[in-house]
């Protein structure tokens, strides 16, 4: 068993590696490293916790079997889940650290002397506090991350569910949450403790059912925030330096996300923690079915505009990740600069179902980092580019964000892709994308459809370059 002072200090470093982990992990140069430090941060804080509670040998069996144990689970999801279900898998790491939250709060409220706070019915007020506050979010975060995961997963429904008094409601039974942490800090009442876990749980479920899918990038981000939020009350509670660390870093950092991306798609932030933006008026509230002529093209007519550009942009989207397109799109640009043709990616922030997603999947086929840009960094080129060729991105690419008031798009900064000589874009149909509404980039008299496979097409145009 290790001294508590020994034990402060390791829990130290360990919260300096997951500070240095979230700065690797901001850019996809230093990202590995990021994770390296993440990883032996964790080892870390595990090791010192079991050798804290107990004997070496014990400790040390313990951390053997853990590690082990949730490695090879880790090590088998990493393995196995595709890069589209990454949204899904983050949602569902998210479940487990409130649920760990949770867990913890119950442990300590129903036998405080073991955490030193105290003892049944008369612990710590300050500690009570903090025990109830990483109680109520990590419920929060449970619930609400479990709908998160079936509506990306296809188990219910993406679209928002609502009814009237949505908002009122949710705000409601916010508001007797903190009475409940009021009344409970009072009397140390159980009954009122478990009335609390279950009213947490409760909102949960609230605030992310009448969330639409295409909202779900800003859902993951908030989430995220929450369990972090979570992670740092309950390690107030236990007096664990890493947990406290680990849980602000992470709670700020997803509020940060959720602020952005928020802005990128023109949602309020405040909606978010209410729940219900996206609703009824509308996500999914406006689709065009008029028909209107299109211009379709193959593989050769996109190859021949390519073959005579001198400059090309590639707008990578949620359907180059359906189709695992990246490496043959890396290959087709490939191809293009022995031509001499310059080549830059353009990611928009809210491109795919969740922050970064483009960003990876192009990192992961080792596409050069300074050959991609930002929506901030690149829109004004459009102009001057000759082809822009959009695979699979769609509402980020929508010219009604920036004409149509009635369009619930509208004011969301978008890529200027038709303001381009020529506009190549790779779809299956012309299904609106998350946001239900028509593109109306599909009938510009500069863009040419290219119905297929991202795949696919994309091979067959570095064939036939």
């Amino acid at each position: 068993m290790i001294s508590a002072n020994l034990s402060a200090v390791f829990y130290l470093i360990s919260g300096v590696l997951f500070i240095l982990a979230l700065r690797g992990l901001s850019s996809p140069e230093t990202s590995r490293q990021g994770n390296f430090f993440g990883i032996l941060g964790m080892i870390i804080a595990i090791t010192v916790t079991f050798f804290s509670i107990g004997n070496f040998s014990t400790g040390f069996v313990f951390v053997v079997i853990f590690l082990l144990a949730g490695g090879l689970v880790g090590a088998f999801i990493a393995y196995k889940i595709p890069m589209t279900a990454m949204p899904e898998l983050v949602a569902g790491f998210h479940s487990l650290v409130g649920l760990a939250a949770v867990f913890v709060a119950i442990s300590a409220f129903l036998n405080p002397d073991a955490f030193n706070l105290g003892t049944p019915g008369n612990i710590k007020l300050g500690s009570l506090i903090e025990m109830s506050i990483g109680a109520a979010v990590g419920a929060i975060t449970f619930s609400g991350s479990i709908i998160a995961f079936l509506k990306l997963q296809g188990i219910m429904s993406g679209s928002p569910i609502t009814f009237k008094g949505q908002h009122p409601l949710n705000v409601i039974i916010l508001t007797s949450i903190f009475v409940l942490i009021y009344l409970l800090c009072k009397s140390q009442s159980s009954n009122i403790f478990w009335i609390l876990l279950v009213v947490s749980f409760l909102i949960g479920f609230l605030l992310i059912i009448p969330i639409g899918g295409a909202d779900m990038p800003v859902v993951i981000s908030m989430l995220n925030s929450y369990s972090g939020w979570a992670a740092a009350g309950i390690g107030f509670t236990l007096e664990n330096t890493a947990l406290i660390i680990t849980g602000a870093l992470v709670g700020s950092s997803g509020a940060i996300l959720s602020y952005i991306m928020c802005k990128g798609m023109n949602r309020s932030f405040f909606n978010v923690i209410l729940g219900g933006f996206g609703g009824t008026d509308q996500l999914g509230a406006k689709k065009n079915t008029e028909q209107r002529p299109v211009k379709s093209g193959n593989a050769d007519d996109a190859a021949f505009l390519m073959k005579n550009a001198s400059s090309v942009i590639i707008v990578p989207g949620y359907g180059m990740a359906v189709a695992q397109a990246q490496h043959a799109l890396r290959e087709m640009v490939d191809t293009l600069k022995k031509n001499d043709i310059k080549v830059s990616y353009a990611i928009h922030p809210v491109a795919g179902r969740m922050p970064g997603h483009m960003n990876v999947l192009l990192a992961e086929a080792n596409v050069p980092y300074d050959e991609v840009f930002e929506l901030e960094e690149i829109n004004n080129d459009f102009a001057n580019a000759d082809v822009a060729f959009v695979i699979g991105a769609n509402d980020v690419t929508n010219p009604v964000a920036k004409t149509d008031p009635q369009s619930p798009i509208y004011g969301m900064p978008v890529l200027d892709v038709e303001k381009c000589k020529s506009v190549l874009f790779v779809k299956r149909s012309l299904s609106p994308g998350y946001a239900g509404i028509d593109n109306d980039l599909f009938y510009k008299e500069n863009t040419l459809m290219l119905f297929a496979d991202a795949k696919k097409m994309t091979e067959d145009i570095t064939k036939n370059l």
